[in-house]
């Protein structure tokens, strides 16, 4: 896979997630608790994939990584809020827990281009 290809996936991997988040968030109870995680879930999510397409504009590959951990920030706050949000509804759980295997996949690839682009993944 090309880097023009791998940046156009990564981009829709973070997209879908964010999406997958805000469809998750409308099923949530209309309690001051799930408004509070719902605040800070959404925001952590769609971060991901902002930060994503900022990096696309970087001024130099310093500002990038910059951006890339960003983004490896935010996927890791998403899943403490999505590991929160289990408490809400016992319903939503396996949908919660599947989300959050797809975040912690998207953290992943994050952390290793983040170590390849500053030349660290070296064994």
């Amino acid at each position: 896979m090309d880097n023009e290809e791998f940046k156009k996936k990564l981009i829709k991997r973070a997209f879908d997630l964010a999406r997958k988040v805000i469809a998750l968030v409308a099923k949530f109870p209309n309690t001051r608790t799930a408004w509070i995680i719902t605040d800070q879930l959404v925001r952590a999510a769609t971060s991901i994939g902002a930060n994503i397409i900022e990096a696309q504009a970087a001024s130099s590959k310093k500002d990038f990584v910059n951006f890339l951990n960003h983004s490896l920030k935010s996927g890791n706050e998403t899943k403490f809020w999505l590991a929160l949000a289990r408490d809400l509804d016992e319903k939503l759980v396996p949908e919660i827990n599947e989300i959050i295997e797809e975040t912690d996949e998207l953290v992943k690839i994050l952390g290793s281009s983040i170590l390849t682009l500053k030349g660290k993944n070296k064994l």
